[in-house]
């Protein structure tokens, strides 16, 4: 019994035990302090059979989990072994507080790790849940570096579900060019996109179709590309903790004659739901509970599916595993393919079911400001931008938190970011017949714990009848998601249809095609943070805002952060 207290989450037993803690018979356990090493470093890897570079840590891509519990210490030892590039590694999902100088936004709080050094990152997990984490440098995210975080609830505190295991589930999307070939081509004239994924990734592991190349290019028997399989006894209910790491791909998420009841979003309690498809978007996470109710004769189809854009990459797969069948047996039906890729209603009704779960409401508080986002393709002197308010934000060369905090005015732009756009003159559904944009390193300077509304609008791109999903991801921050509309947010009326009962609380949200989404949060935590679109070629190209507030609290920056820029001047001899 007390091997399986490990596993079971608010069981019987489980509760037996806790009531012996109550009496004084056991001390609850205190905070810990995880300290880990990771050398990062290039490594030919066959993920889907198809032979080519990625970035390892410790020679794992995905990289290792982190587990840790509530209030733990995490301390991470980052050496960079990629001999030709810079690194910087984010811990999105974890709010940082107390410690921006450890959210690894390259450019924003710190000058990205050279080769042969080693940065310390250390900051609190302060509240359980699913997370991930992944490089925020360059477009080094899509090369394999990249994972999950487990926080779990301090002990002698009972989730408000059960179930008797879990399993970690890494999505991911997999180019065989590398980062430098399609960052090349999206900065220059022509434009060349980075065009659909080869390959889809579970547990970083794809089916390439090897047909026609030798197997040292690519060979489908490679055992590295074999699919990942989860493990599961007959009769039980485990929980699958899913992150989507993709650079590009909105995907479904489903598996073979299995419902799944989703409980957790991006660290916060769901309203429990269930479903047949999961659809996530890069930067999202989510816990979903599956009851093993089927025939134990055989394994099952896992998979996940393209949507929001007609693909060209085959589904990704890999196997539920019915004990005692072979982990690694195929089972003997058809894969099941997803639903359709274009069917934007169905994504639309899941963003509006997830609710934050009864007992566990936080109610917004009334808003100060608010700011509307325009999301736009453009132009800016022939070359291809994403633009917010026809804006492409540029990175400066000194890190936004470093320069403010010692008040250089020269490192970024000054001037006042629009906070909205004339959205009684603009057509949301035509090419616009001005594509230009500006470029500008201006940040939002908000007041220090204000409350702020951001209203998500999306737009056509630069071709006739397109609309991107978007998904946003705020650093240092959960914000709630008040509400989704279809076509043009109404300034006068849409905000009376937000709901403020029962909002989800997150740190990504979608925007859907032709439509908008509302959110609101606090700006009560102190430095510079980073709001963007997760899809890293939108990144790239300018799809990006600042948000600062209350960054005098924020000590001063560390000489590990420096070495970039202006900062070189602060670096000792």
């Amino acid at each position: 019994m007390a091997g399986e207290i490990l596993f079971f989450k608010g069981t019987k037993s489980h509760l037996i035990f806790l009531a012996f803690c109550l009496v004084g018979t056991c001390l609850l356990a205190k905070a810990k302090v995880h300290n880990l090493t990771w050398e990062v470093s290039y490594q030919y890897k066959s993920l889907d059979c198809y032979n080519k570079l990625a970035i390892a840590i410790n020679g794992e891509t995905p990289g290792p989990t982190i587990f840790a519990t509530e209030g733990d210490t995490i301390i991470v030892n980052v050496k960079n072994n990629l001999l030709m590039e810079n690194l910087a590694i984010h811990w999105h999902g974890i709010r940082q507080i107390g410690t921006p100088w450890s959210d690894g936004t390259d450019g924003v709080s710190q000058c990205g790790t050279m080769p042969g050094d080693t940065f310390v990152y250390q900051f609190v997990v302060d509240m359980a849940g699913t997370y991930m984490y992944h490089s925020h440098y360059g477009m080094q995210r899509e090369s394999g570096l990249y994972g999950l975080i487990k926080v779990a609830l301090p002990f002698g505190t009972i989730e408000p579900f059960t179930y008797y295991s879990e399993h970690g589930v890494v999505l991911s999307d997999w180019y065989h060019s590398s980062s430098y070939e399609q960052a090349t081509g999206l900065t220059s004239i022509p434009y060349v996109w980075v065009g659909e994924p080869q390959s889809l990734l579970i547990n970083g592991r794809g089916k390439y179709d090897c047909a026609n190349l030798s197997a040292s290019v690519c060979n489908a028997a490679n055992p590295e590309c074999a699919p990942a399989s989860f493990t599961v006894v007959p009769g039980r209910t485990y929980r699958f903790r899913i992150a989507s790491l993709t650079s590009l791909s909105a995907l479904s998420f489903q598996i073979e004659g299995h419902n799944m009841t989703v409980v957790e979003a991006d660290g916060n309690y769901v309203e429990p739901f269930a479903t047949e498809n999961l659809y996530i978007y890069s930067g999202e996470t989510y816990s979903v509970l599956v009851t093993a109710n089927q025939s134990s004769s055989s394994n099952y189809w896992i998979t996940t599916n393209v949507v929001g854009r007609e693909p060209s990459t085959p589904i990704g797969q890999a196997i539920l595993n019915y004990y005692p069948n072979h982990n690694h047996k195929p089972p003997t039906t058809t894969p099941p393919p997803g639903p359709l890729w274009n069917d934007t209603d169905a994504r639309k009704k899941q963003s509006v079911a997830i609710k934050a779960r009864q007992g566990y409401v936080q109610t917004p508080p009334h808003p100060e400001k608010v700011i509307v986002l325009l999301n736009t393709q453009n132009k800016v002197d022939g070359y291809t931008k994403w633009a917010i308010n026809n804006v492409s934000h540029t990175l400066p060369e000194t890190p936004y938190l470093i320069a403010v905090k010692k008040n250089w005015l020269d490192v970024f732009d000054q001037m006042p970011v629009p906070e909205g756009y004339d959205y009684e003159n603009y057509d949301i559904y035509s090419v616009q017949s001005n594509t230009n944009a500006t470029t500008s390193s201006s940040i939002y300077r908000l007041v220090f714990n204000s409350t702020v509304d951001v209203i998500l609008q999306n737009a056509n791109t630069m071709t006739a009848n397109n609309s991107e999903t978007h998904p946003w991801h705020l650093h240092g921050h959960d914000f709630w998601v008040l509400g989704f509309g279809d076509g043009q947010y109404d300034m006068e009326n849409d905000d009376a249809n937000y709901n403020l009962e029962n909002p989800i609380m997150k740190n990504t949200v979608p925007l859907h095609p032709y439509g908008w989404t509302a959110l609101r949060f606090q700006a009560n935590n102190p430095g510079i943070w980073l709001f963007l679109c997760h899809i890293e070629a939108h990144y790239l190209l300018g799809m990006l805002v600042m948000f600062e507030s209350g960054s005098w609290m924020v000590s001063e920056p560390p000489q590990a952060n420096m070495g970039c820029g202006k900062t070189k001047s602060l670096m000792n001899p």
